[in-house]
């Protein structure tokens, strides 16, 4: 018993579902790149969010691209994917909506 539920495991998706979790997860890194590189080059930010359009556009299509990653991958759960990679994709999206509710209740 203990060993066909491992066999059902796989470490890469297997539904579209879970391959467009993975896909936007994997989109959240690049675009957090991007804001990293902009903010190694020197840009800083202003008075508001968005001052500088250099830093808040990658910093934003990132974080919707991660909170994205969790949505598709909690369904593609619900559609019977078993995949390791599509669980972390979906926990660290679940900490990025975390502290996107954080930063919402209590700003600082």
């Amino acid at each position: 018993m203990f060993n066909t539920v491992f066999k059902k495991i796989s470490f890469f998706p297997k539904t579209n579902l879970g391959k467009l979790s993975v896909m936007f997860m994997f989109g959240f890194f690049i675009l957090f790149a991007v804001f990293s590189l902009f903010i190694i080059s020197g840009e800083r930010g202003g008075a508001t969010y968005f001052s500088n359009l250099k830093l808040a556009i990658p910093f934003t299509l990132a974080f919707i691209s991660g909170i994205t990653s969790f949505f598709t991958g909690f369904i593609s759960f619900f559609k019977k994917e078993k995949s390791v990679l599509v669980f972390l994709c979906s926990a660290f999206g679940f900490l990025l909506l975390l502290w996107a509710i954080a930063e919402i209740v209590f700003p600082h």
